[in-house]
């Protein structure tokens, strides 16, 4: 009797201890079902946060060079555009590079880089070289910080046409995937995502300083003019090579 009695708690205590597992199992497997889908929803509100953000500050710069454009069609005829000059080739009537000596004299000297929060207006106020600045206090137009993750937005006016664009050398996946999306928002060859992850890539046809992809980086690119001598470096789903 007292045999089996053992016998009999023994299987007891063994099954429990089977139940004890499975329960275990199943509160690893419900674990893991929870965390996978918060993790892709994290990276997809990460995408859509960088790509919305970009696309907002893409909206911005071109809305506020095309409004000085309109209003100022006559541009600066002053700017030396010669091969030998300040400004090669550049559109006269489109905000020329901030670092430009042609604003040797001006009462804002040239600035250290080519940022585009220090592009000016040029015909505000006609062939004068202290073009207005375009994002100021006084004009009632701000340019935000630059996104998360990505360096402040670089502007060119020159032989290739007239470009803005903006680097990232972080990592992250969703950064690609977010670069990739906007790149479909635009036309084919008026954006471009740039991967020079492995080598420096010159932006222009004729080398620059400045005006690269830096090695290390990704860069996302858009045009506002193109000329013919315009350098296109292809996305990463190479669509845009010989545009």
């Amino acid at each position: 009797m007292n045999k089996t009695l053992q016998n009999k708690r023994r299987a007891e205590s063994g099954s429990a201890l089977i139940y004890i597992l499975i329960a275990i199992a199943l509160l690893a497997a419900l674990t893991f079902t929870f965390m996978e889908p918060s993790s892709q929803q994290t990276s997809s509100q990460n995408t859509f946060k960088t790509m919305t953000t970009l696309q907002g500050q893409v909206d911005i710069v071109r809305s506020a060079i095309q409004e000085c454009v309109l209003n100022y069609s006559g541009g600066d005829t002053t700017i030396d555009i010669t091969g030998g000059g300040t400004d090669p080739n550049a559109r006269t009537y489109y905000p020329i590079k901030p670092n430009s000596t042609h604003f040797a004299a001006a009462t804002i000297g040239p600035t250290a880089g080519r940022l585009v929060r220090d592009i000016r207006c040029p015909g505000n106020p006609g062939d004068d070289d202290d073009h207005v600045m375009i994002f100021s206090g006084s004009s009632g137009k701000f340019m935000p910080p630059a996104p998360d993750l990505f360096l402040d937005w670089e502007y060119y006016n020159g032989v290739d046409g007239v470009f803005f664009w903006t680097e990232t050398t972080k990592t992250d996946a969703f950064l690609v995937t977010a670069l990739t999306k906007l790149d479909e928002n635009f036309s084919e060859c008026e954006a471009d995502v740039v991967d020079a992850t492995a080598a420096v890539r010159n932006l222009d046809s004729v080398p620059t300083a400045g005006v690269n992809c830096p090695a290390g980086s990704v860069c996302f690119r858009v045009r506002m003019i193109t000329n013919p001598s315009a350098t296109y470096l292809g996305d990463t789903d190479t669509d845009e090579v010989g545009c």
